[in-house]
């Protein structure tokens, strides 16, 4: 099921930004995104996990780029020309999360929405808010700010410069 607080527009739908992964098409909540940018090479920092693929410097902000393959335990894939950044924010910080490519935006209704099985996916159920069909696509929504653990979070402030509490 969908949470609560995203936001609905006039005619009672929620508006996603979808993207494929390993031939699927995942969505995050419009109102994260930031930004969409080409994938650039970025500056490596020693110590990060693995999916910390490094920062960047983002009109003077430095950003954490997070590799969603590895990030979601999928395939790693060579990137290419159509290898994207999207720029979300996430809990008051900035954050990239590299992409095979970009798809669309897409408003879905709650009929449109349903609940993720507990099965079958090699994803944790956690970081996923519910699964949508669109003709004859099937989109996973994901909750992107639980997919960040605290733990991540933390670790993203620490590489960003942020203070942390």
């Amino acid at each position: 099921m969908a949470r609560e607080h995203e936001p609905i527009t006039a005619q009672g739908l929620r508006e996603y930004l979808t993207f494929t992964l390993a031939e699927e098409e995942y969505a995050v909540d419009i109102l994260t995104v930031q930004e969409i940018r080409g994938y650039e090479p970025v500056t490596r920092i020693v110590g990060a996990p693995p999916f910390i693929k490094g920062v960047i410097n983002l009109r003077g902000a430095i950003v954490p780029i997070v590799d969603m393959r590895i990030r979601l335990n999928l395939d790693k894939v060579e990137y290419t020309q159509f290898t994207v950044v999207i720029i979300l924010a996430i809990g008051g910080r900035l954050a990239g999360i590299v992409v095979d490519s970009v798809r669309d935006v897409v408003a879905l209704s709650t009929e449109q929405i349903r609940a993720a099985p507990e099965f079958g996916s090699a994803i944790d159920i956690r970081y996923i808010t519910g699964l949508a069909t669109l003709e004859e696509r099937m989109v996973i929504l994901l909750d992107i700010e639980r997919l960040m653990t605290s733990n991540e979070m933390q670790l993203l402030d620490e590489l960003s410069g942020k203070e942390t509490s």
